[in-house]
């Protein structure tokens, strides 16, 4: 099997494996016991807080680490929504959010009585400044518009938004979870006042993220319990995962060029090859502004869900889109939002590279995709 849905998730790097196996046996304690076993585990985190504070440039104390990105996601939007829901009702977000901020939204205006603002997008799915200074107004409290698409793999201008938000005096949270693999998540640069991270994206272990929050961000916790994580995330800590999120997260930041240099040329080949060998095929996302190692098309009149099994059957691992979302029979909202119709939205194909993609793979790839579209069109016309 050839892997290459590296957006959906990352085979865990040996160095962060080694990083958290003593503390599943011999350095078991609890972070909150205050013998020595704890004091040694409430140690590990604390070094994995700075480290991640290292990598974001923030306070460590800025740092709050969670069960993965959909739980940073849910903090940041639910917890400053019911914090300042005296003070204003309007949340600002786009369509092509993951589901973790979007569905959140949503429940939020049904359930809570707070009202939503779909910002607009452009073609290639991204939130330009002009949009959200279109829709923000005196009772907004906060604008979600993530780093770079999982779909699609667009980068959102998120130090320019960060400008008109903080102009505006409102929040503004980035979903960065797809993005922290190979872009600059320095959080003083980009402005933000709430990121969210997840560390399987990066080499790291499954179930595990962080939700930076600036200091003074007022938040009400969506977990309550113990005083762990600053009284926002209640549950003891989860010390091999917390260690192994702060280590694939510093060697994400310390090796992000050469990583940048081996999938971006692979990138760029499987996108030109494609789009020359494949006839009403559509690249989704911004042409230059993506993600240096996502491929996106929309193929015309072809099942995505059923390509995908060709593509599996043929041996490649690839996507339709986001993992949430895989096996649903319904266009994604993120492609429909870039305006597809029906009978291109369905045709969706994401592939993703990452450390272990090789030139031949890309090419194995390349040999046998036009055939296997071509049968899905003719399966589908039938």
């Amino acid at each position: 099997m050839i892997y290459l849905d590296y957006a959906a998730t990352t085979p865990m790097d040996p160095r962060v494996f080694d990083a958290m196996m003593p503390y599943f046996r011999e350095s078991f304690g609890n972070p909150s016991s205050i013998h020595r076993l704890g004091q040694k585990a409430e140690a590990a985190v604390d070094e994995a807080r700075e480290k991640v504070a290292a990598v974001l440039n923030c306070r460590p104390d800025e740092i709050i680490f969670t069960s993965g990105g959909s739980e940073a996601d849910n903090l940041a939007l639910r917890g400053a929504a019911m914090a300042h829901h005296t003070t204003g009702k309007w949340i600002l977000t786009a369509k092509t959010e993951h589901p973790a901020v979007s569905k959140t939204a949503i429940q939020l205006e049904k359930e809570y009585g707070f009202l939503l603002e779909w910002l607009d997008v452009t073609e290639h799915g991204m939130v330009m400044v002009e949009s959200l200074s279109k829709a923000v107004c005196n009772q907004s409290i906060m604008a979600s518009v993530m780093y770079a698409n999982n779909e699609i793999g667009t980068i959102n201008p998120i130090a320019e938004l960060a400008e008109v938000a903080k102009a505006n005096n409102i929040l503004l949270h980035t979903d960065a979870v797809q993005a922290a693999a190979y872009l600059d998540v320095d959080v003083n640069k980009l402005g933000v006042d709430l990121m969210s991270l997840g560390g399987h994206k990066f080499y790291g272990p499954k179930g595990v993220g962080a939700l930076y929050v600036r200091k003074g961000t007022k938040l009400l916790p969506h977990l309550t319990g113990g005083s762990q994580e600053a009284s926002l995330r209640a549950g003891t800590h989860n010390v091999p995962y917390i260690v192994g999120f702060a280590e694939a997260l510093h060697l994400a930041a310390e090796e992000r060029a050469a990583r940048i240099a081996h999938v971006q040329p692979l990138r760029d080949h499987i996108i030109g090859t494609v789009l020359e060998t494949i006839p009403d095929t559509r690249l989704t996302g911004h042409p230059e502004k993506r993600l240096p190692n996502h491929a996106s098309f929309v193929f015309k009149d072809v099942d995505g869900n059923l390509l995908l099994q060709l593509l599996d059957a043929a041996g490649f691992a690839c996507s339709s889109g986001s993992a949430c979302k895989t096996g649903n029979p319904e266009p994604s909202e993120v492609v429909t939002a870039l305006g597809y119709s029906r009978e291109w939205a369905l045709g969706s194909l994401r592939v993703t590279l990452g450390a272990d993609t090789t030139p031949d793979q890309a090419d194995s790839l390349l040999k046998v995709l036009p055939a296997l579209v071509e049968k899905a069109r003719n399966i589908n016309h039938r």
